[in-house]
């Protein structure tokens, strides 16, 4: 029983902070299957800004451990969001996931070191090659477009999210020129003033998703744009009701 307790009290030492705020460890096969299965999981590598641009799991952003202080990331706007955090051994995603849930995160999963990880590691060099692509399949309802992604954090982050099966957004008519929907979390956001045009796609407000079948100018992050419609077969796609838009990587 004394063995039974003091295994116990490790567990909890290790998953609790003095304040009683937690987080969770979990195996990086786990943390695979929750990339895959939950649209609204971020993952974030932990380690410092270099060791990031060697090679980092694809889809991942760089939160680096001694730049988490007394407040939120600005690149972890959502304090309840999934939130998947690894470094290079295990040690400096410990303490990240600890500070993090200290701040009041809610979802904090810690999966250890990337020198263990078996899955997909891009470079900051391929990321910003020509060649680097986020291949991302998207239906406006049963219709298949093909999308062009911009090469951005936003675009990789939307990509982790909807690894595996479908994933389904309920989008609604605004302005007479977009269609615009929640995606259920928040996504790293460049927002720029941003001319828009037919077949845009755009993040709005870092969880909206918004699609162009007319003109607007606002503050966006853009995402990509649809290349095989045209402007009237868009307008006929987007512009007579609400629709639902699926996506997958």
């Amino acid at each position: 029983m004394k063995r039974i307790f003091t295994v116990l009290a490790i567990i909890t030492m290790l998953l609790c902070g003095c304040g009683g705020a937690s987080y969770t460890q979990i195996s990086q096969d786990e943390a695979l299957q929750m990339m895959q299965d939950e649209p609204g999981c971020l993952i974030v590598d932990v380690r410092r800004p270099d060791e990031f641009a060697e090679g980092h799991i694809a889809g991942a952003i760089n939160v680096p451990n001694e730049s988490i202080g007394e407040e939120m990331p600005e690149l972890l706007p959502d304090k309840d969001q999934m939130l998947l955090i690894y470094c290079r051994t295990g040690n400096r995603s410990k303490e990240a996931s600890q500070k993090l849930a200290d701040l009041g995160y809610t979802k904090v999963y810690e999966f250890g070191g990337i020198n263990t990880w078996e899955g997909n590691i891009v470079t900051e060099e391929m990321e910003g090659s020509e060649k680097m692509t986020y291949d991302i399949q998207m239906k406006i309802g049963d219709t298949p477009v093909e999308v062009k992604w911009e090469q951005n954090e936003a675009v990789a982050a939307l990509a982790a999210m909807n690894a595996g099966d479908w994933h389904e957004y309920q989008l609604s008519m605004y302005g007479g020129f977009e269609q615009v929907g929640s995606l259920g979390s928040q996504l790293p956001s460049a927002d720029a003033q941003t001319s828009t045009s037919a077949g845009d796609i755009v993040l709005y407000q870092s969880n909206q998703i918004v699609v162009f079948y007319g003109e607007n100018s606002w503050a966006y992050t853009r995402l990509g744009h649809i290349t095989d419609k045209t402007a009237e077969e868009l307008a006929e796609l987007l512009g007579s009701g609400d629709v639902v838009i699926s996506l997958r990587s």
